[in-house]
């Protein structure tokens, strides 16, 4: 999956970032003062966009991270499994029928029929909004 390359101390709260081999959105961000011999350290606080797990990491403000190219498409609910977390869905411009997991947030929204947005996160496919 395409990704890009950023300083630490360019990640804003909001942004995404891969943590952990995880998709991440940062939830806050400390960027430390250099020292007399040393660099500034940024501390990065961030939560997983597919399983909801925070992740905290210390590092060089000049070291690159890495970002992911998140794919935001439209589709329509076909059918619902809720004990499974799972949908099937067509999306709107291709009209191919896929399989996709429905974020723990959304479980009681989703009816079959109505129109959704999913997200393919370095390979996986998530309903994110209603």
């Amino acid at each position: 999956m395409p990704s890009k390359l950023v300083n630490a101390t360019e990640l804003r709260p909001g942004s995404f970032v891969m943590l952990d081999n995880s998709a991440c959105v940062v939830k806050s961000i400390d960027i430390s003062k250099t020292g007399k011999h040393g660099h500034a350290k940024a501390r990065i606080e961030a939560v997983s966009i597919l399983d909801g797990k925070k992740h905290i990491t210390v590092m060089p403000g000049s070291d690159r991270v890495q970002i992911p190219i998140i794919e935001k498409r439209r589709a329509q609910v076909l059918s619902v499994k809720k004990e499974e977390k799972k949908a099937s869905i067509m999306d709107l411009e291709s009209f191919e029928t896929i399989d996709v997991s429905i974020d723990a947030n959304l479980i009681d929204d989703i009816q079959e029929g109505i129109q959704v947005e999913y997200w393919n996160v370095e390979g996986i496919k998530i309903i994110k909004r209603v």
